[in-house]
């Protein structure tokens, strides 16, 4: 898709996003109100700003942007046939000094150094307002602070999803792929750093290699260690070889077409030559695979170890809690005891509250965990018994099929009986296999009746 097109695109969304919030928007004389600057005391015109600062929020938020452009902003999204909001400079002025809008200068450097970062704060901190300062915010990326938090939050539940231990390393490409570009890294990467959550790693050896590690707790992130960076140097490797392995198998994909191509036109030399890089390609990607596997097996054992470490520090931190507590082997056990029944408790309220769901929409389906595999598999034989012995073929003429072509036919019922004694498997407490079993056989002699009747008529 071209820029004109994405642009066309956005504009139509922006349209529809807009009529969705303002059921007035296309009133033409709240518009030319909205659209005038802001004149007189704050008091007069605050609650003008407030409307254009949610609306562009709003957009933004439905967009699944956080970074905007003033240009982009006035001659896109409000633009109604060249008339465009003339208080929207003001607007964004007003959300930078209030903390709602960031630059991109505004934000902490993630790879510098410690010292750096801390006399940049202390420059901002003396006297440097940000109202007292004139600044130009028209050919900047500007950034919204509260959808960036929420960006970063965004990427951290992802991160979590995939990782089970309470940090995570991934190298800077992963890391834009999931924050949706480069832009949007830095930014998000930035806010991390100074709440402490992220921190910048870099390997400058035969090859430069950038990562991140990242807190998945609402906890700081621990300081960078050697096997830190030990471990980004091996998932980098593993992401090096996956690509080599796509690649591969794109050649290889393209080899065999070629291949075939040239065996059905007769030319068996340039068929030849394609096979040879066919082989070629499948030694190269058992190759990458090998390595691939033991660079994922070493991965899982480093992992392993942190889950295994994490799992021994909680241990040591409950051991030290009894200990500063005073608290006998009786009392832990008491505690104990008492949570195994709170949940027990809680699994009877479940079981009660799902029996309760079933009996206002009995047409939803039990789940599996309800059933007693032995139970399941002795009226399952049973069925089978039964449906051997209903299966037995019996002459029906050919009155008896033109009678039965005008209502329901005997196999039907059949089916409807197993149906119904299928649908009440376990479904009620205190209810006895045998008795579902019987009332299937009754279904089941009352169809034969049916049948013979009819084969009489």
């Amino acid at each position: 898709m071209t820029e004109v097109a994405k642009e066309e695109e956005e504009v139509w969304l922006v349209g529809e996003i807009v009529r969705k919030q303002v059921q007035d928007w296309d009133d033409d004389v709240k518009i030319v109100a909205r659209y005038k600057a802001f004149s007189g005391q704050r008091c007069d015109w605050e609650p003008k700003y407030l409307f254009w600062r949610d609306l562009i929020i709003h957009i933004a938020r439905h967009l699944r942007l956080f970074i905007i452009r003033p240009s982009q902003v006035k001659n896109f999204w409000f633009n109604r046939g060249g008339l465009t909001p003339l208080c929207l400079d003001r607007v964004l002025l007003e959300m930078f000094n209030a903390g709602e809008i960031l630059r991109r200068g505004d934000l902490v450097d993630p790879t510098s150094g410690l010292m750096s970062n801390i006399v940049r704060r202390v420059v901002h901190l003396v006297g440097f307002s940000r109202s007292s300062t004139p600044i130009d915010l028209s050919d900047d990326h500007l950034i919204l602070s509260t959808l960036l938090k929420e960006k970063a939050a965004e990427v951290i539940r992802a991160l979590s999803e995939n990782h089970w231990t309470s940090s995570c390393i991934i190298t800077m490409r992963k890391f834009q792929e999931i924050c949706g570009g480069s832009k949007e890294a830095h930014a998000v990467l930035s806010h991390l750093s100074e709440c402490g959550k992220a921190k910048y790693l870099v390997i400058k050896k035969k090859d430069f290699i950038e990562g991140v590690k990242i807190s998945l707790l609402p906890r700081a992130v621990s300081g960078i260690t050697s096997l830190d960076l030990d471990v980004l140097h091996l998932i980098w490797t593993e992401e090096k070889l996956q690509q080599q392995v796509d690649v591969i198998d794109q050649r290889y994909e393209t080899s065999r077409k070629l291949a075939l191509a040239s065996l059905n036109s007769g030319n068996k030399v340039i068929a030849l030559r394609h096979a040879r890089e066919l082989k070629m390609a499948s030694q190269s990607r058992e190759k990458c695979i090998t390595l691939l596997n033991r660079v994922e097996e070493v991965l899982r054992v480093i992992a392993d170890a942190e889950s295994s470490k994490e799992v021994s520090e909680a241990i040591q931190i409950g051991a030290r809690a009894i200990k500063e507590n005073n608290m006998s082997v009786e009392e832990v056990q008491l505690c104990l005891q008492e949570l195994d029944e709170s949940i027990d408790t809680q699994k009877q309220v479940e079981q009660a509250l799902g029996n309760l769901c079933f009996i206002q929409n009995p047409k939803s389906t039990p789940s599996y965990a309800e059933f007693e595999e032995s139970d399941v598999e002795d009226e399952f034989k049973e069925l089978q018994l039964e449906v051997r012995s209903e299966s037995i073929p019996s002459p029906i003429s050919k009155i008896g099929v033109d009678s039965l072509a005008g209502g329901e036919t005997v196999t039907s019922e059949t089916a409807e009986s197993l149906s119904r004694a299928l649908s009440n498997l376990k479904l009620r407490e205190g209810v006895a296999i045998e008795s579902v079993t019987q009332d299937s056989l009754e279904l089941g002699r009352n169809n034969r009746s049916k049948a013979s009747k009819l084969e009489a008529a």
